[in-house]
């Protein structure tokens, strides 16, 4: 038997429970991985909060959508992305649905090869996030050479955004907490904080304009900063307030009503991502919990003040 963790019902973080779950083998095109991360996203607890409503057929409700671990076993005709997967192989997975255990089977196509620089704790948090901070930057077609605006740069998607686009030649302004600004600037950025005055402060920093904002925060002084600041509505995207977004005319993305999942986007963003990883050009910080506290994860992250990545660890 392994364990996962499951939603009982609907509501907070007491409706988890940590359960004991069979060990079945991997079918055809499947793998089965030993779990050493799991990273922690937002969508995790609004799943079982009823953001995405109350299917009660969906419970007891297993979490989780991304990982990293060995694998164990393999079925007939195991490939994912980057090849045939083997045991022993150390992989990251996403999407990996029920993340929240310490042995998944998942269809091979869901695991890209860990650099071996990489530790299974970043891995674990790198997918998704990294996966929508791409999404962001392909749906707004922004370039090198483009001033980005990003509200909440030091957030898990905030982080690895300023980290790509940085590397793709782009000039990066961030909103984040004072003690935050010193690692936006380390990872190139040019932080500012958020709050009363933002616009003219971006206004200061970018007196030629903003040619993309991307907002991860869900504010209304987000949206309407974005909106004052960039002309084109095409180049504005939210991945939080998606309501608004949808009535604004500007892109929403995600796993929201109305938003646009870029499922193929993400997919095809695994490996790059590894691939920098790999190269030490991902760096976000990673904090750790147990995963018998699953429950404290959530209320952290629900809190909004982290920086960077939560990891449950088996």
């Amino acid at each position: 038997m392994s364990r996962a963790v499951v939603a009982t019902d609907f509501g907070g973080p007491e409706v988890l429970e940590l359960i004991d779950v069979p060990d079945d083998p991997p079918g055809a095109g499947e793998i089965a991985v030993d779990v050493r991360a799991i990273g922690v996203n937002p969508v995790d607890w609004k799943r079982y909060a009823g953001f995405y409503g109350r299917d009660e057929s969906l419970l007891p409700m297993r979490i989780g959508f991304e990982a990293a671990g060995v694998v164990s076993a393999v079925g007939a005709a195991a490939v994912g992305p980057a090849g045939p997967v083997a045991v022993g192989d150390e992989v990251i997975l996403f999407r990996a649905p029920g993340a929240y255990a310490d042995r998944l089977v998942l269809p091979a196509a869901a695991a890209v090869p860990k650099p071996a620089n990489v530790s299974f704790e970043l891995g674990a948090g790198l997918m998704l996030a990294g996966a929508t901070a791409i999404h962001c930057l392909v749906a707004t077609s922004a370039g090198a050479g483009d001033t980005v605006l990003v509200h909440g740069a030091s957030g898990g998607v905030g982080l690895l955004l300023v980290e790509i686009a940085v590397g793709r030649g782009m000039r990066v302004i961030g909103t984040a907490s004072e003690p935050n600004h010193a690692r936006l600037r380390e990872l190139g950025a040019e932080p500012t904080t958020y709050g009363d005055g933002l616009l003219e402060r971006v206004r200061a920093l970018a007196p030629d304009g903003v040619d993309v904002a991307i907002d991860g925060v869900g504010t209304d002084e987000a949206m309407d900063v974005s909106l004052e600041l960039v002309p084109d509505r095409s180049r504005v995207a939210t991945i939080v307030a998606f309501a608004r977004g949808v009535d604004e005319g500007i892109k929403v993305l995600g796993g929201g009503p109305g938003a646009d999942p870029g499922t193929d986007i993400r997919d095809a963003a695994r490996l790059e991502l590894a691939d920098l990883a790999g190269q030490g050009k991902l760096r976000v910080p990673v904090r750790t919990m147990p995963l018998s506290d699953a429950a404290g994860a959530h209320r952290t992250g629900a809190e909004g003040h982290t920086t960077g990545k939560v990891v449950l660890i088996p």
